[in-house]
């Protein structure tokens, strides 16, 4: 996953502000809610480890099994929550790509330090056409709709009082974290 420096750089601040903000999204919501951003937080500090410029850092040949390993486990925890929603397949992709990606570096120590690409073309291919297409979606997604008239606001629809919701519970903040990790997927992907 390591590109030109200041690229990179970019993608770990990206996704370690989006593991932080899914890590305070934990203190709130349903325990669904909690979970997902359980996972999404795990995929943010991840791919910001995974980001770091091998001018910086390079792991040590232990780290890129130990990636996958985490990852895998991850992917068996979504697809046993993916009973419940689909949301956890996204998941259980996004934990994939990254196992994919681990196996990747680990088998191809010289890319690691800036050689040429690795990997199965087709299968890098269909998960860049998969998280692009969910880039999209998402953002979509983030479009304002118009409020309908009367709707009393989102605290007045779980049964509380009609004030502002708090900032870590706003489900637009939560789009936007899961499209900047899509897009920052789709970055690392091209790299790979």
């Amino acid at each position: 996953m390591h590109g030109p420096a200041s690229s990179g750089w970019l993608l770990v601040a990206l996704c370690a502000v989006t593991g932080a903000y899914c890590l305070l999204r934990m203190r709130g919501g349903a325990e669904g809610e909690r979970g997902a951003a359980g996972g999404e937080a795990l995929m943010g500090f991840g791919m910001a480890v995974m980001a770091v410029p091998a001018a910086v850092f390079t792991p040590p040949a232990w780290a890129w099994p130990a990636y996958a390993v985490v990852f895998g486990a991850a992917g068996l925890h979504a697809l046993w929550a993916a009973r419940s929603g689909a949301h956890h397949l996204h998941h259980l992709v996004g934990a994939g790509a990254m196992v994919y990606m681990s196996v990747v570096m680990a088998g191809s120590p010289a890319h690691a330090h800036g050689g040429g690409g690795s990997g199965v073309p087709l299968l890098t291919g269909a998960l860049l056409l998969y998280f692009a297409g969910y880039v999209l979606l998402a953002g979509v997604r983030l479009v304002p709709v118009a409020a309908v008239a009367g709707s009393g606001g989102a605290g007045a629809a779980r049964g509380g009082s009609t004030g502002a919701a708090g900032w870590g519970d706003r489900p637009e903040l939560a789009r936007a974290c899961r499209l900047s990790m899509g897009m920052a997927m789709v970055a690392m992907l091209l790299t790979l």
